[in-house]
């Protein structure tokens, strides 16, 4: 069953790849990884602590949930030790050189969805627009040939389950 899995991820990571070849994709899917390096994350929140009156819960739900998340993340990620596409498989080259080797879980749609659910607690209304943009940075690693899509996956089930863990709290 284990190795289906993995094929069939191996598969789907080709497949979005070569889409994103054939399309002329991958200055795009580099703009968007970057739209979601951590710097961002916290220009946003600040802007919004100091401009909206839910900025602060906004901020304040974000931090607590990055202190939960990034832990279990670096756990996860130097506990399996999943090889990334572009250093493991054999005669891909992505051109694009992530900062450690390992792949699962993703970083940054971790972290993504970290933003995305703390704005749709804080700011219902946004909701749609910031999953969209959380789906947007998970896509674009694969684009980029540095996670397979269960990386992806797992992603953003940490960052989202980290969020909900701290929301009650909070």
């Amino acid at each position: 069953m284990l190795s289906y899995v993995a094929d069939l991820d191996k598969r789907m990571f080709f497949h979005i790849v070569n889409c994103t070849q054939r399309h002329g994709l991958y200055a795009h899917a580099k703009r968007v990884s970057a739209s979601g390096d951590g710097h961002v994350y916290l220009y946003l929140s600040l802007g919004l602590m100091l401009t909206h009156a839910q900025g602060q819960a906004l901020f304040n739900l974000m931090l607590a949930s990055f202190l939960v998340e990034l832990p279990l993340y670096l756990l996860l990620k130097n506990s399996i030790r999943r090889i990334r596409p572009c250093h493991g498989l054999v005669g891909f080259e992505s051109g694009f050189e992530p900062s450690d080797r390992f792949s699962l879980p993703s970083g940054h749609t971790a972290a993504a969805f970290v933003m995305a659910t703390s704005v749709a607690q804080v700011y219902p209304i946004a909701a749609p627009a910031a999953y969209v943009w959380a789906l947007g940075i998970g896509g674009s690693r694969i684009c980029l040939g540095v996670h397979y899509p269960l990386d992806i996956v797992a992603g953003a089930v940490l960052g989202t389950g980290a969020v909900l863990l701290v929301h009650p709290v909070i």
